[in-house]
């Protein structure tokens, strides 16, 4: 029988229970953000892909998911185990999908042994998200094209490399961290990671049929609901402040808050940033659209600002972090200008997040310099003295080119891998005719004559 009197009541008390309910808020803001992505995708993708390239998103979403709770976590948590004296074996017997500690209710562990663990099961189910996430990303620049097989395989494997990176690049005390590399957000392992892959198969898939000249079967490519764009965007605006939230630790006073780089920053603050970061964007984007009549920068241009400003929610000021996202849309738009012109079919992972995410993070390193950050709150010297390290350029730089290059190096030998066993690339003949019909037998409810060449032509 369950006893009604925990053996260990710290474990549960209220003021838990709130820390409790604001990271499961940043899980539930995650599948937010996978609402607004996959509204993004119906609203972007052929009415022939449509349904199609939703499963594939889904399921790559789930496999990250399951990945993340088999082994993934473990990775992420060992900076910890490792800052206490102990190893990346440690961490997996504990928090792999059967370890211990994944599996222990929270008032029957002893504080002594870990202290708060209900934040740090609920931090499973937030980061598989994000895992989950990294997967829907990086679907958005092989969709239509690449083998359901060959993006299944390549979702689980990019789980444990974007993990493995999360453990390098994410926290106050992973190796990249702890010396001076500063991401609130997780850019990085969120964003950069899938952006490298992306530079690899892009080029390997080659361009849609009807992106950049007329296919027999498909005159030009043609997004069929920018209402759903719209939508989807909006969507994840609202999801994204309950994620912010759960980038933030919190200690006594309980009150008090600081990032997962344990840079000093409060809860107010950290929001603001966002929302200026939102509208810097947004109002950029507006000026490029109206200037060059592309209405893809109304689209881009909020989320162009938003990425750049992600890695700095915590460090920056809002007037500050307003002006840097106004720098964010332009720096999109060049990439996305020089992408066109070499007819690279890519239109979102490379200008937001190689374009604008790079930005935004050399920009923390150049406002935020000097700002102190690492190391792990109540430890007061050593190598892993709270705020230790200080944020500076060349270390963001480096982290940089540490994120893609996981991306690039991943994404090539996957590609190697595919092409020689599964296959990676649908035909050109498929990719045309659409996969929802090939694969499904389903047709469009509306015929897209627009994308068809008159027979007479």
């Amino acid at each position: 029988m369950l006893t009604l009197t925990p053996q260990f009541a710290e474990q549960v008390t209220l003021s838990q229970l709130v820390q409790n309910l604001v990271y499961a808020s940043g899980a539930v803001g995650a599948i937010f953000v996978v609402i607004g992505l996959i509204l993004i995708d119906v609203g972007g993708a052929r009415r022939r892909n449509q349904f199609n390239a939703t499963i594939e998103k889904l399921v790559g979403f789930f496999i990250g998911f399951a990945t993340y709770f088999l082994i993934g976590f473990a990775f992420w948590a060992s900076q910890y185990y490792i800052m206490g004296g102990g190893t990346l074996t440690d961490t997996i017997k504990d928090w792999w999908v059967g370890g211990t500690l994944a599996n222990q209710l929270a008032q029957t562990v002893d504080p002594a042994v870990f202290p708060g663990i209900n934040n740090f099961q609920i931090f499973v189910f937030f980061l598989a998200c994000f895992a989950g996430i990294v997967n829907v990303l990086l679907h958005f620049a092989v969709s239509e094209r690449m083998k359901a097989s060959a993006f299944y395989i390549t979702a689980f494997v990019a789980t444990i490399a974007s993990s493995v990176l999360s453990w390098i690049t994410w926290g106050s005390v992973g190796p990249l961290t702890n010396l001076g590399f500063h991401d609130f957000f997780g850019v990085g392992f969120v964003y950069l990671f899938p952006a490298g892959m992306a530079m690899v198969f892009v080029r390997k898939l080659g361009a849609r049929p009807g992106m950049f000249s007329p296919h027999p079967k498909v005159s030009e490519y043609r997004s069929p609901n920018l209402g759903l764009l719209t939508t989807g965007i909006m969507t994840i605006f609202a999801g994204l402040p309950m994620v912010i939230l759960s980038c933030l630790f919190f200690f006594d006073p309980e009150a008090l808050a600081v990032s997962v780089t344990m840079a000093s920053t409060s809860v107010g603050i950290a929001l603001n940033n966002y929302g200026a970061a939102w509208a810097g964007g947004a109002l950029m984007g507006a000026v490029i659209a109206y200037s060059t009549r592309k209405f893809s920068y109304l689209l881009l241009g909020p989320l162009a600002g938003y990425v750049s400003g992600a890695s700095g929610f915590d460090v920056y000021v809002p007037w500050q972090m307003f002006l840097v996202s106004l720098g964010a849309p332009l720096v999109a738009y060049a990439v996305y200008e020089f992408m066109q012109k070499r007819q690279i079919d890519e239109h979102k992972l490379l200008p937001l997040f190689v374009g604008s995410g790079s930005y935004g993070l050399i920009m923390v390193g150049l406002v935020a310099s000097g700002t102190p950050r690492g190391g792990y709150f109540g430890i007061e010297e050593g190598l892993y003295a709270f705020q230790h390290g200080e944020i500076g350029v060349l270390m963001q730089v480096i982290g940089i080119a540490v994120c893609l290059g996981f991306g690039i190096v991943t994404a090539t030998v996957l590609s190697f891998i595919l092409e020689h066993t599964t296959g990676l690339r649908v035909s050109d003949e498929d990719q045309a005719e659409g996969l929802d019909k090939v694969i499904w037998g389903i047709e469009p409810d509306v015929d897209p004559k627009t994308e068809r060449i008159p027979a007479s032509s």
